[in-house]
């Protein structure tokens, strides 16, 4: 499936919420190099694992501030990491992640979440993989609730 088959049958499901997120992780996942796919959602200052597909992770919290993640959040920007081995405050879901990207997910200026996407291979994501979550994230925001 191509990002643009992707977010187009995003932009045709009914789905909403929770099963909305679901299943777009679950269209991320069988993207090449895209190797666990969650989305974070963020209750006050800390962000609370929601949907994802992957391995289990032990960070299903994350304060504001903490890691990728949290850094996202208390600089209000994306965050693309080509080899996380070299951040000192990365928290490692799994020893095998190389890259990382995140991209909040925004209604108007309020932040509701972000999507978390971790590779095996360094430097993976580029400007492409960017736009298709800033895509996405838009279409999640629209129907973030049930």
């Amino acid at each position: 499936m191509t990002p643009d088959a992707i977010l187009d049958h995003l932009r045709r499901s009914p789905r909403r919420g929770l099963a909305l997120r679901l299943d777009a992780m679950n269209w991320l996942n069988k993207l090449d190099g895209y190797d666990w796919s969650g989305i974070y959602a963020l209750h006050g200052d800390l962000l609370h694992l929601d949907a994802y597909v992957g391995t289990p992770t032990d960070h299903t919290e994350i304060p504001v501030g903490r890691g990728v993640c949290g850094t996202a959040v208390a600089e209000n920007q994306n965050q693309v990491i080509p080899d996380v081995r070299e951040l000192s405050n990365y928290l490692a879901c799994s020893l095998e992640t190389r890259a990382e990207l995140v991209v909040l997910i925004r209604r108007n200026d309020e932040i509701l979440g972000q999507i978390d996407i971790d590779s095996h291979t360094t430097n993976r994501f580029q400007q492409e993989d960017v736009a298709l979550l800033e895509a996405m994230a838009e279409i999640l925001a629209e129907r973030w609730d049930d």
